[in-house]
C-alpha cells in the first residue's frame, strides 16, 4: 500500500458513487477487485463489499467521471444544486440547524 494515493483524506472513495466498473475477482467473502479505467489508475483496485453499491441497469444512473473532473491528487470540488429541506432540532438548551442539499 506504500505510494498508493487514495480518494479524500481517509478512504478510498468519497460518499459519492461512481462507475459502474466490472468486478474482476472475488478476492474473500468481503473483498472485491475492480476493473478501474486509466484515469483512476492510482487508486487500489480492492474494495470492501460495504464500499460497493448494487448497479442498476438504467443508464441514466451512470455518473461518468469525465464530468466530476477528478484533479491529479484524486480530488474533486462538489457543487450543491439545490436546498431540499430545512429543519431545526431542539435539544434540551439549544437548537440545531441541519440542511438537506442536491
Amino acid at each position: 500500500m506504500k505510494g498508493v494515493m487514495r480518494f479524500g483524506k481517509k478512504g478510498k472513495l468519497s460518499t459519492r458513487y461512481i462507475g459502474p466498473y466490472r468486478i474482476a475477482k472475488r478476492i474473500s467473502n468481503v473483498a472485491y477487485e475492480l476493473e478501474l479505467p486509466q484515469e483512476l489508475e492510482a487508486v487500489h483496485p480492492v474494495f470492501h463489499i460495504s464500499m460497493l453499491k448494487k448497479c442498476i441497469g438504467d443508464p441514466s444512473f451512470i455518473l461518468p467521471t469525465e464530468s466530476i473532473r477528478i484533479k491529479d491528487n484524486l480530488s474533486y470540488e462538489e457543487v450543491p444544486v439545490q436546498i431540499l429541506d430545512r429543519q431545526v432540532r431542539k435539544l434540551r438548551t439549544k437548537n440545531v440547524a441541519s440542511v438537506k442539499v442536491l
